[in-house]
């Protein structure tokens, strides 16, 4: 199953729902650092509810880091200011889905890292900023894993 990146996650309630989201999906989920919360936040622990030891999670330090755990791995960045939309690509088990910190989204050194293949748009109307985090990765992962075939992890 496909791995999502989370650089910089700023709210505990979002991780846990992303931790949820891996449990139930298979996606493998990378938090990097820093994180704006601590791992034993209860926010944290009440979203992920009880999916927390179904969940493959890695932490990083860095973006480079947890790039160098996927080192043949496509990666997708997620962002508002491209054209191209997140239902154009035809998704791999090893692809990264790159997620931005939720006040700001990726910053432009993320989105401009030579890792990454292309920069993709999650539709939405006119005027909005932006989508809740835990629900544009919820939106990725499924559609990655609809294309896949809804494939058990690791079969």
């Amino acid at each position: 199953m496909v791995h999502l990146f989370l650089h910089e996650p700023a709210i505990a309630g979002n991780t846990g729902n992303a931790i949820r989201l891996a449990a139930v999906t298979g996606a493998r989920l990378h938090l990097i650092e820093p994180l704006g919360f601590d791992l034993s936040d209860a926010k944290l622990r009440r979203a992920g509810l009880d999916y927390h030891d179904l969940a493959e999670v890695s932490i990083h330090p860095d973006l480079e880091t947890a790039l160098a755990a996927v080192p043949e791995s496509r990666v997708y960045a997620f962002t508002a200011r491209t054209e191209t939309g997140f239902q154009e690509v035809s998704y791999r088990e090893d692809d990264v889905l790159l997620m931005g910190t939720e006040p700001t989204g990726l910053p432009e050194e993320a989105l401009a890292h030579p890792r990454v293949t292309d920069r993709l748009r999650i539709p939405m109307l006119p005027a909005r900023r932006s989508l809740n985090l835990a629900n544009a990765a919820s939106i990725a992962v499924y559609e990655a894993w609809r294309q896949l075939g809804y494939t058990e992890a690791g079969s």
